[in-house]
C-alpha cells in the first residue's frame, strides 16, 4: 500500500514541515514498513497548473492521498480532489491542516470525492489512519481527531490529547535533497496568548522540545550548511531559558552560512537575551517581531498584552548591533483603529528603522475570536481564503484601498533596500513617514504607475518623476542620490537616464583605475585581476553635494565626493556593495 503526502507550497523554495513530520511518525512507531506500506510525499507549488499536478499524483500510483491545507493553497486542493475523484474515484483521499481543522463538516459536505479530515496535530491520527488501511489498525470510529463519511452520515470522532514534543522524530531523513530550499523547524508548540486574529492562541497547551534533541537537530542543519532553517515556534523567547539555550548554542556553534529566523515577542527581551544577540556573526540570526498596533484601544480589543515602550526600546537596542535582521509586522483593520490612527501606528513602527517592516491586511479566520467578533466590529470580509478584510467600522473600504498603495510603495521602496539614500533624504522633508508614503500613492496612482508592474529601472524613473514635480529644489541632488542607490546595489551595465554626466572627471578616474591595477593599494583583495576585471568588480561615481559653510548662513559650497562602489564584499544583512570615500587629493 502506497500513502501519497501531497503539499501544495507557496513557492519552490518553501518546504512543508507537516508532510515530512508525519511520515517520520509514523515510520518510527508503526508497523507500517513491515506490513507493506510506503509513505511517499509530493512537494508541488500554487504555481503549477491543477493538470500538472494532477499527472504527477497520478503518475506516483498511489493507493490513499493526503493533502496539507492552508489559506494559500486550499483553492488549488479543492480543484485537485474534483479531479482526482474523476480520474482516480478509487483512490480515498485525506484532507489535514489549520484550513480545515475548522468547521470541518461543513468542508466535507462540499466536497464529497474526499474520504475524511484530520483535525488538530496529525502525527498520531495518521500513524493511526495508515494502520487503518493496512487492515493492522483501529476502525476509523476508535481513531481520534477524524472527521469522516460512512454510509452518507458525516461522523467526528473524539478530541485527540497533545502530542509530547520530544516524541517527534527529526522530519528530514535526507537533508542533501533540500540543496537551497528553506527549512521548516519547531522546538515547542503552543502559545501562550489569546491575540483574537489568530489561530495559535487556541493551542493553550504549551510544549518544549528537549534541549538535548534541539542541540542535535540544529547541528545537523549547521553540519550540512542548510541555507535557512525558520523556526515556526509561535513565540519563541516566552520561555527565556528555552530561547537562551538554544542562542547560546548557536552562537557557539556557527558555521558561517546558515541563517536561523525566528518569530518573537520584542517586550519579552531583556538586556541579559539582547548581551547573546549581539555578540552573533551578521546573518546568523533574523528576527520577526508582530508589533500589529500601536493603539492602546486596539491591543485591548485584540486581547492583546504587549509593552510598547519595552519591545521599542529592546528592538532599538539590537538594531544598534548592526548584525541582526528585524523584520517588523503591522495589521490593517483591527478593531478601534480608524485610518490617521494606524497612519501613527506606522510611524511609530517606521522610526524603529526596522530591516523590513510588512504592512499586512487583517485575515478573519475559522476558528479565531475575530470571526466570532466580526459582526460586532462590523467587519466586511472576503468570503473565501485569505478571508482578508474590506471594511470595518472604523477603516471605510476607500480608505483601505489607499492603505493598499501604501503597502506596495513600502514593499517596492523600502523593503527592497534598493533606495537606501533616497528615502533618508526624503524622510527629512516630511513630519511623517505615512504621510510621504500616501502623497508618493496619491502621484503613483495619478500617473497610473500602479496599474504595471515596473522592472528595477522603471522603480528608480517613478521615484525620480515624483521628485522632479514634489522637490524640483532638489532635483540634482535627488538624482545623485538615486544614483548612488543604483550603483549601490549592482554594477548597472546600462548608465541610469538620470545620472549625471561623470564626463568631466573621466580621466581621473580612468587614471586613477590604471594606478590601483598596478599598485592594488586600495583594492588589495582584486590583485592579479586585469584592468577590465576591476572595473566589473569596482565602479566609482562622482557625486557634488551642497553644503552648508561656516563662512556665513545660508551660503552653500558645493563638495565633491570620489566613491566606489565594491561589489566583491556586500553587507550580510542588505546585500548592497561596500562603499569606500577615496581622498579628493587623489584627483586633483
Amino acid at each position: 500500500m502506497k500513502f501519497l503526502l501531497a503539499a501544495v507550497n507557496a513557492k519552490y523554495i518553501h518546504s512543508n514541515l507537516a508532510v515530512y513530520s508525519l511520515k517520520a511518525y509514523a515510520e518510527k512507531y508503526g508497523s507500517g514498513r513491515e506490513a507493506g506500506c510506503a509513505i511517499g510525499i509530493g512537494e508541488y507549488t500554487i504555481n503549477q497548473s491543477p493538470d500538472e499536478i494532477l499527472r504527477e499524483l497520478y503518475m506516483a500510483r498511489p493507493d490513499v492521498v493526503g493533502f496539507s491545507c492552508y489559506i494559500w493553497n486550499i483553492d488549488c486542493v479543492r480543484q485537485l480532489t474534483a479531479l482526482i475523484g474523476q480520474v482516480m474515484p478509487e483512490v480515498p483521499v485525506w484532507l489535514g491542516g489549520p484550513e480545515v481543522s475548522w468547521e470541518a463538516e461543513e468542508q466535507l459536505a462540499s466536497m464529497p470525492e474526499i474520504a475524511g479530515i484530520m483535525i488538530g496535530e496529525g502525527e498520531e491520527t495518521f500513524l493511526e489512519l495508515t494502520e487503518h488501511y493496512l487492515g493492522t489498525g483501529k476502525e476509523l470510529s476508535r481513531i481520534r481527531g477524524l472527521v469522516y463519511r460512512e454510509g452518507g452520515r458525516i461522523l467526528r470522532t473524539g478530541s485527540r490529547p497533545a502530542l509530547e514534543l520530544s516524541r517527534l522524530p527529526f522530519p528530514y531523513e535526507d537533508l542533501a535533497a533540500f540543496d537551497r530550499r528553506l527549512l521548516y523547524y519547531e522546538s515547542s508548540r503552543g502559545c501562550p496568548f489569546s491575540c483574537s486574529y489568530c489561530l495559535s492562541s487556541v493551542d493553550k497547551k504549551l510544549r518544549f522540545r528537549d534541549l538535548e534533541l534541539v542541540y542535535r537537530e540544529l547541528g545537523l542543519f549547521l553540519d550540512r550548511g542548510v541555507r535557512q532553517v525558520k523556526f515556526i515556534d509561535r513565540t519563541f523567547n516566552c520561555k527565556k531559558s528555552h530561547a537562551m539555550a538554544i542562542w547560546n548554542y548557536l552562537a557557539s556553534h556557527d558555521n558561517g552560512i546558515t541563517n536561523f529566523h525566528f518569530e518573537i515577542s520584542a517586550d519579552l527581551l531583556d538586556d541579559e537575551m539582547t548581551a547573546v544577540l549581539s555578540r552573533m556573526r551578521p546573518g546568523l540570526v533574523q528576527l520577526e517581531i508582530g508589533i500589529q498596533s500601536t493603539c492602546p484601544q486596539t491591543i485591548e480589543a485584540i486581547h492583546r498584552r504587549t509593552d510598547l515602550e519595552q519591545a521599542g526600546r529592546m528592538i532599538r537596542q539590537v538594531h544598534a548591533f548592526r548584525n541582526i535582521h528585524q523584520h517588523l509586522d503591522l495589521i490593517a483593520g483591527l478593531p478601534m483603529e480608524d485610518y490617521e490612527r494606524f497612519g501613527q501606528s506606522f510611524d511609530d513602527v517606521y522610526r524603529l528603522h526596522p530591516d523590513q517592516l510588512q504592512l499586512g491586511f487583517l485575515k478573519v479566520l475559522k476558528g479565531t475570536v475575530m470571526k466570532e467578533e466580526a459582526e460586532q466590529y462590523g467587519l466586511l470580509y472576503h468570503r473565501r481564503p485569505p478571508y482578508e478584510v474590506l471594511a470595518t467600522r472604523w477603516l471605510p473600504y476607500e480608505k483601505l484601498l489607499r492603505l493598499k498603495r501604501v503597502e506596495q510603495l513600502v514593499e517596492t521602496y523600502y523593503n527592497s533596500g534598493q533606495f537606501t539614500m533616497t528615502l533618508q533624504a526624503l524622510e527629512h522633508r516630511y513630519d511623517s513617514p505615512f504621510h510621504m508614503y500616501e502623497e508618493m500613492g496619491d502621484f503613483f496612482d495619478e500617473k497610473g504607475f500602479f496599474a504595471v508592474s515596473p522592472s528595477r529601472e522603471e522603480r528608480y524613473q517613478r521615484l525620480e518623476a515624483f521628485l522632479s514635480v514634489r522637490f524640483p529644489s532638489f532635483q540634482e541632488a535627488d538624482r545623485q542620490l538615486l544614483t548612488w542607490d543604483c550603483y549601490l546595489r549592482e554594477n548597472a551595465k546600462k548608465r541610469p537616464a538620470f545620472a549625471l554626466d561623470q564626463q568631466f572627471w573621466s580621466k581621473a578616474v580612468s587614471d586613477f583605475f590604471a594606478e590601483e591595477n598596478r599598485q592594488n593599494r586600495y583594492f588589495p583583495h582584486y590583485a592579479g585581476l586585469s584592468y577590465r576585471q576591476l572595473l566589473r568588480q569596482v565602479h566609482m561615481e562622482v557625486f557634488t553635494f551642497d553644503i552648508p559653510t561656516l563662512a556665513a548662513e545660508g551660503i552653500l559650497q558645493k563638495q565633491t565626493l570620489y566613491v566606489c562602489f565594491d561589489y566583491g564584499k556586500r553587507g550580510k544583512l542588505d546585500y548592497n556593495s561596500q562603499t569606500r570615500i577615496l581622498p579628493a587629493d587623489l584627483f586633483s
